[in-house]
This record gives structure tokens, C-alpha cells and sequence, in this order.
């Protein structure tokens, strides 16, 4: 799994992290950041700025296709 570090904002939580780095496709984005990050969770829900996290690298969901049945 490769990672890249973020480092913290005012007010950033994991949520939002989340979101902005891996947009809304992923579902599970944050709980994989604090998978990769042990003891994260334990600063609350709005992390302390400065604070420098790995983000893991999630591989991209794949795109839906919605088919039609012409014959039913």
C-alpha cells in the first residue's frame, strides 16, 4: 500500500480529509486513513493543526455501466 503524508489544517477533521483526497467515490476513506494512522482517533473529531498523517492509497472504484434488456 503506498502512502502520502498530509499535514493538518485548523479545524481539519478525518472526514473532510477524506473527502477532499479521495473525493466522494470511496466509501471508507476515512476509516482506512485511521487505519493507517494508529492513535489518530484518539485527538477527537477536529484533529490539531500541524499534525502530519499518512493517507493510504485506495485503488479507484470501478465505474458502474447500467445495461438495458431490449427483450424483456
Amino acid at each position: 500500500m503506498a502512502l502520502r503524508t498530509y499535514v493538518t489544517s485548523r479545524g481539519d477533521m478525518v472526514d473532510a480529509i477524506a473527502a477532499r483526497a479521495y473525493g466522494d467515490e470511496h466509501i471508507g476513506a476515512a476509516e482506512a486513513i485511521l487505519a493507517a494512522n494508529p492513535g489518530l482517533a484518539e485527538h477527537g473529531p477536529i484533529l490539531p493543526e500541524n499534525l502530519t498523517i499518512l493517507l493510504p492509497d485506495l485503488a479507484r472504484p470501478r465505474p458502474q455501466i447500467a445495461t438495458v434488456d431490449l427483450w424483456s
